[in-house]
């Protein structure tokens, strides 16, 4: 009897150790799944702060073309700023996209024999600025674009008493830069209005000299006429994009007159309905 108690005590320890072994493997495998799931979370909370957010979307270009440079302007106020235009209708100057950019530009002498000679030159050039999803809006660019014209007018070479204004009723924004220029031993007198339309930017410059003892044209006279052409060439901007609308989706004038015809057509099938059911049948 006293030796069975030994042996009893050593067959629980030994049916012991297999449950410790067992919950120390648990244990183990436990603090495994616990930094596979530490490891997952931290990944996935890094993927999340990795990810760029969503741009919103930039705004459409209002104008997708633009007119013609050389029909911008009115004959008549060429003919009334430069009276003796070389070419009438103006010379284009180069474009790889005249959707893009086109410029035209006018000169001309008025010789007045002893009374001297009178020179002007005009000229208006447009660019369009398309939106970009990773450059901005058109309207955006082309208001970046506005300001460097302005800036660079300021600055232009050998201009004395430069000086700038805003022009209110031209586009959406504009400035009128004014300066005196000698070239040719010549005193000239220049106005160039910077105007911006939606997402096109208008460049018109026009100036002037009396030549043989000619006078100079007066600084007023130049800014008023560059002001009255740099409007009928921002409203052309707006003309074209109307037209261009306009061809794209037929008129309400074109719908109705269709709309007639379907009418006028279905009275004469009634009519003639009503008339074979009145002739008594033979």
């Amino acid at each position: 009897m006293h030796r069975s108690a030994p042996r009893l005590s050593r067959i629980l320890a030994c049916a012991a150790v297999p449950v410790m072994l067992v919950a120390v493997g648990c244990s183990s495998d436990s603090g495994s799944d616990a930094k596979k799931n530490a490891g997952s979370s931290s990944s996935s909370s890094s993927d999340a702060a990795g990810a760029e957010p969503t741009k919103p979307a930039v705004e459409p270009a209002k104008f997708t073309d633009l007119p013609d440079a050389c029909a911008s302007i009115t004959k008549g106020t060429v003919k009334d700023l430069v009276p003796e235009a070389k070419k009438k209708g103006g010379t284009a100057g180069r474009s790889s996209d005249l959707s893009v950019r086109g410029s035209c530009s006018w000169n001309g002498l008025d010789d007045k024999g002893v009374k001297g000679s009178q020179y002007r030159w005009l000229s208006v050039a447009f660019t369009r600025f398309d939106s970009d999803q990773s450059l901005g809006s058109g309207a955006a660019r082309a208001t970046e674009d506005y300001t460097k014209q302005v800036a660079k007018e300021k600055a232009s070479e050998g201009a004395q008493k430069a000086a700038a204004a805003a022009a209110p009723g031209i586009g959406d924004e504009a400035t009128a830069i004014t300066y005196k220029l000698n070239k040719t031993d010549e005193d000239f007198e220049y106005a160039t209005v910077v105007a911006r339309t939606g997402n096109v930017v208008v460049t018109l410059t026009y100036n002037g000299a009396g030549y043989a003892g000619a006078k100079t044209p007066s600084a007023a006279d130049i800014l008023k006429g560059a002001q009255k052409a740099a409007k009928e060439a921002v409203a052309k901007v707006d003309a074209t994009a109307a037209a261009d609308s306009a061809e794209a989706s037929p008129s309400a004038g074109d719908a109705k007159k269709e709309e007639k015809k379907d009418d006028k057509k279905g009275e004469e099938k009634d009519d003639e309905k009503s008339g074979s059911e009145a002739t008594p049948k033979s």
